[in-house]
Order: C-alpha cells, then structure tokens, then sequence
C-alpha cells in the first residue's frame, strides 16, 4: 500500500517505519527532505520508505497519515492539496501548549475540523491516544494495546483498522467521527498520566472483557 506520512516526528517517524518495514511504500511529506533528521529516519525505516514535499508524498498516496502537531495541521492539509476520495487518518490532538488541555472539544473535535479542511477526505481518527513508543511496538508480553478509530466510512475504517492491527494492536471500532470528541479528552488522560502522573511512557490501555 503507498502511505503518506505528514510530520516525520515521534508519531509519524514511529508509523511510517513500522509500515515501511512491513512492506508499504511510505512517502514521509516534511517541508525539508533534505534534513539531516529525514536522513537518519530514512536510514531507519529502509528502502520501502523516502522523503518529499507534502505535495508530492500525496499525489500517489491511497493512505494519507496526519500526522503533525495540532498548530500545524491546517498548513499541512493546506500543503498536500486535493485530498478528495483518500483515506486521512488523523492522529492530531488539539493539545494546549502546557498540556493542561485541549484547545477544543466537547461540541467538536480535532478529526471534524480535519475533516472541514480537507473537503471529500474519508477522515478517520486513529493512533491518538497512546504514545509513539506503543506505536513502534504495543504489545505488552502476550497482551496487545488497544487502538481506538472512529469514522464515517465503514471501507475506509475497515483499511486503518488492518493497519493498526499489522503493527500489533487490538483495534475497537468506536463509532462515526463525531466519536473524537471522546477520543481526544481520553488522549489528555494518557498524556497526563505519562507526563505528569509518573507512568512515563511505557505503558498503555487495554480493552478487557468477560
């Protein structure tokens, strides 16, 4: 599958070089693919995996990964142009710059303004509410972390869903997009946890039933 990555940070870095080792062609859409950290990341992800400009990283892209902090997103969306039919993960939080909270919720969220941005997009909200580490690798001895997405198209839903779960998560189907209004104030409580509640990052959620 060809992927778009925008942002090559912890996030992106984290999902790109997981599907890039698994096999997918992955584009990392950065505003220098010159940069030395581009370099080292490539270098990491392997030959499945190259740097461009956003616009280009797009073009071919059947998945596009969002994937940038949240004061960036907009310019990022902006930059890759017609998104149109494409699956867009979103995986921003509209994080406060303390981190004492989110610049917007409860009568909207991060993924509907995405979706606003990027007119005719199947948005789907994933890998938002655990840190990069789980993301490079979730499992937890025999235990997988779970991955919440949530979305309006079930096709599109169906496709990030086998993505969470190649890189070894247990996916739950939230619901309609509108789903990310939960989904991003569950994120602070992680966030909060691992910065400020002494966890650091190495632990995660986990979906128990009986």
């Amino acid at each position: 599958m060809k992927i778009a990555i925008l942002g090559a940070g912890n996030v992106g870095g984290a999902l790109g070089t997981r599907w890039a080792k698994n096999g997918h062609m992955v584009t990392f859409g950065v505003r220098n693919p010159a940069d030395k950290k581009m370099k080292i990341l490539l270098e990491a992800a392997g030959p499945t995996a190259r740097g461009s400009v956003i616009s280009d990283a797009v073009k071919d892209a059947e998945v596009v990964v969002l994937a940038t902090p949240w004061p960036a997103a907009q310019e990022a969306i902006q930059a890759a142009g017609n998104l149109a039919g494409k699956i867009l993960i979103d995986c921003t939080n509209p994080l406060k710059a303390d981190l004492s909270g989110l610049e917007i919720g409860h009568t909207t969220s991060a993924g509907e303004q995405v979706a606003g941005w990027a007119k005719g997009a199947h948005v789907v909200k994933a890998f938002n509410t655990t840190g990069a580490g789980n993301m490079a690798n979730p499992r937890y001895g025999a235990e997988r972390s779970v991955m919440f997405i949530c979305g309006d198209d079930a096709p599109s839903k169906a496709v990030v869903a086998r993505l969470a779960e190649e890189l070894g998560f247990e996916v739950v189907d939230s619901g309609p997009l509108t789903m990310a209004r939960h989904l991003e104030p569950l994120a602070m409580v992680w966030i909060h946890m691992a910065v400020f509640g002494g966890f650091g990052s190495n632990f995660a959620f986990k979906i128990m039933r009986r």
